[in-house]
C-alpha cells in the first residue's frame, strides 16, 4: 500500500523575511556542504567529510576568522560564566540543592552560594543545613547566576546580589535559548506595568512591578496572598502572548523588541494575539521598528 510522505526542509519551517539582523542569515540543514574550500576549521554543529565541511545541525552559520560553527534553532542552554538564569529547584540534596537550568545536566546551587535571610554574613552550619527547605524547596523558580562550569558541563549557581532569589507570582514563558539576545542586564521593569527576566537559558520570568521593598528578607521573600489587580494580570497575559509570537517567528526577545511587539498588540484582544494572522503581523511590524531604530 503506498503512501505519500511530505518532509518539510528546516529552511520551509521559518519565515526568513522576519529573522532579525541586516541581511537574511542563512540556513543549513544537517547533511548540507557548508564550505568545501582549505582552511576553514571545524566547530561545534559541523563535521568533516572528503574535504567538506558539512552542517550536523539545522541552524545558522557563525563565522569567527577561519572557524566555522553552526548555532541551531533548537538545542540545550549550554551555560557560560556570568549568565542570568531562571530555574527551578528539582531537589534538595546535603548543603545544595538540585536545579532545572534547561540544560543537559541538572544543576547545582550550593547553600554556601545563596544569601542567608537578613543579609547575615557568616559561615553556613549545621541549622542552615537543616533549615534548607525554609530558604528553597522543590517546585521553587528562582533568579540566579552562572558561577563556574565544570568540566562536565554541569553549571554551579549563585544569589548572592539581592536582585537573585526565589521567584513569587507571575508566568514562567519557556523559548529556545538560542532566541534570547545577550545584554548587560536581563532584568526590565517595563513602561507598560509588569517586569521581566529574560533568562539565557530560555526560561523567562514575567511577573507585576517589582518593588525594591522588603529585600531585607535576602532574596527569600515570596508573597503569594497579596492579590492581582485585574489590569496587571491582563498586561502579563498580553506580554507572554507576545512574546510567544516573536519566538514563533524565531526573532531574537530583548527589552525592546518585546515592547515594540506589546505596542502593535494593542490593537488585538489578548486571547487573538496567537491567531497566526496576528502573531506574523506583530511580528513583521515588530522588525520593521527595530530596523528604522538601527
Amino acid at each position: 500500500m503506498a503512501s505519500n510522505v511530505m518532509i518539510r526542509l528546516a529552511s520551509d519551517r521559518v519565515n526568513l523575511s522576519l529573522l532579525s539582523g541586516d541581511s537574511n542569515p542563512r540556513l543549513f540543514t544537517p547533511g548540507e556542504v557548508i564550505t568545501s574550500q582549505q582552511g576553514y576549521m571545524r566547530g561545534h554543529g559541523t563535521y568533516m567529510e572528503d574535504e567538506d565541511i558539512k552542517s550536523s545541525v539545522a541552524g545558522v552559520m557563525v563565522q569567527v576568522n577561519k572557524l566555522i560553527t553552526v548555532k541551531p534553532l533548537k538545542g540545550r542552554y549550554v551555560g557560560e560564566i556570568g549568565d542570568v538564569i531562571v530555574a527551578r529547584v528539582i531537589d534538595v540534596q546535603q548543603k545544595r540543592w538540585k536545579v532545572d537550568t534547561n540544560s543537559r545536566l541538572d544543576s547545582i546551587l550550593l547553600l554556601s552560594s545563596v544569601n542567608l535571610p537578613g543579609g547575615e554574613l557568616r559561615r553556613r552550619g549545621v541549622e542552615d543545613e537543616q533549615q534548607m527547605r525554609k530558604y528553597l524547596q522543590e517546585g521553587d523558580l528562582i533568579s540566579a547566576e552562572v558561577q563556574n562550569v565544570h568540566s562536565d558541563g554541569v553549571l554551579s549557581l549563585h544569589t548572592r546580589s539581592l536582585k537573585y532569589g526565589k521567584l513569587g507570582q507571575g508566568i514562567l514563558v519557556k523559548v529556545f535559548p538560542s532566541l534570547i539576545k545577550r545584554r548587560k542586564t536581563h532584568f526590565h521593569n517595563l513602561p507598560c506595568g509588569a517586569s521581566i527576566i529574560l533568562g539565557n537559558n530560555g526560561f523567562i520570568w514575567i511577573s507585576p512591578m517589582v518593588s525594591t521593598e522588603g529585600e531585607e528578607g535576602g532574596g527569600f521573600t515570596q508573597n503569594l496572598e497579596e492579590s492581582i489587580s485585574k489590569q496587571d494580570r491582563e498586561v502579563i497575559s498580553r506580554l507572554r502572548n507576545c512574546i510567544l509570537a516573536l519566538a514563533n517567528c524565531k526573532m531574537l526577545l530583548y527589552d525592546t523588541s518585546i515592547l515594540y511587539a506589546y505596542e502593535e498588540s494593542l490593537k488585538y484582544e489578548v486571547h487573538e494575539l496567537l491567531h497566526q494572522e496576528a502573531m506574523f503581523d506583530i511580528a513583521f511590524l515588530t522588525q520593521h521598528k527595530l530596523r528604522l531604530q538601527e
